[in-house]
């Protein structure tokens, strides 16, 4: 199957306890294309930067095979930057800075090379814009795929359930999921998300793992445990970006093949906190993933005999 991904492409500056940098390659469509790239999945990126945006980072995508025609390059604009500052945790942090720039305005275009996409992912963008994004789809693809953030909860509202109503799988964390359903526990807020429209609600819970709701059945794994987290930008979206990229290659969106697609998601989350930015998942390749997904398994597998 073909992955459309559409979201940002951007700057970041980040400083953790472990150092900072200044502007490096960010953006959730950055990392998504990236991770589809290692699993041999076709993609393509709609997005919007600025003339500012180096050449050597298309570069970078098309070496990779990402089709970047849906990438609109505003010459007299910046591309969006965002900066932030993780605390000792690593799972709190300060925004310093938030610059949209082009982004503003984005108004998605679909390129004929990729209306056929079989699998959307819509990255956490305005729910307006996600929305105007299936309605220039010439055909609904076959599996949606929707982030969003407490953000557009806030601000959004209305719109947002809109979409929604029309995703087949939303992706959120557990204070989302929360927020969003009004629910304090985990189980009842999926299953009041379901009533809202998703078919399956995948709740990511940062180092503790995530979940997985269909139906009435729930799938939990764990986040493998690492010596060290330089930097947790872009974790999110690269699970994003391994999960919907597993399924565009076996070609199922069935419950069972979502359980593993959770895994290699989480798995190459795993290689994005080891380095700043796109670094660590720019050098993986798939024996370092299978090698990673081994991990994976001997962390979760075991006997137990009852007498």
């Amino acid at each position: 199957m073909k992955l459309l991904v559409v979201g940002s492409v951007a700057f970041d500056a980040i400083e953790t306890p472990f150092g900072k940098t200044d502007k490096i390659l960010g953006g959730a469509a950055t990392y998504i294309g990236i991770t589809s790239s290692v699993l041999g999945v076709k993609s393509g990126i709609v997005s919007v930067v600025g003339g500012d945006f180096p050449q050597e980072h298309l570069d970078m995508f098309t070496n990779r095979a990402i089709n970047i025609e849906g990438i609109e390059i505003v010459k007299e604009g910046k591309t969006f930057f965002w900066s932030g500052k993780y605390h000792n945790d690593l799972n709190t942090r300060d925004t310093l800075a938030t610059e949209v720039n082009v982004l503003e305005n984005f108004d998605p275009k679909i390129p004929d090379s990729m209306q056929d996409a079989e699998i959307l992912l819509l990255g956490n963008l305005h729910p307006g814009v996600q929305l105007s994004v299936l309605e220039k789809m010439n055909n609904r693809p076959k599996l949606v795929i929707l982030d969003t953030m407490n953000f557009w909860m806030d601000s959004a509202w209305d719109i947002l359930m809109d979409m929604i109503a029309k995703t087949d799988v939303i992706t959120i964390n557990d204070e989302e999921a929360r927020q969003l359903s009004g629910e304090y526990s985990l189980v009842k807020a999926a299953k009041k998300i379901h009533t809202m429209g998703p078919k399956y609600v995948i709740i990511k819970k940062g180092e503790h793992g995530a979940l997985l709701f269909h139906d009435n059945k729930v799938f939990a794994i764990p986040a493998l445990p690492l010596e060290e987290v330089f930097d947790p930008t872009g974790a999110g979206d690269t699970f994003a970006g391994g999960f919907a990229a597993y399924l565009a290659k076996k070609g199922k969106v069935d419950f069972e093949t979502m359980k593993s697609a959770l895994i290699v998601g989480s798995a190459m989350a795993s290689f994005t906190v080891e380095k700043f930015g796109t670094e660590r998942i720019e050098e993986v390749n798939e024996s370092d993933m299978f090698n990673r997904l081994r991990q994976f398994k001997e962390l979760t597998t075991f006997d137990v005999e009852l007498q």
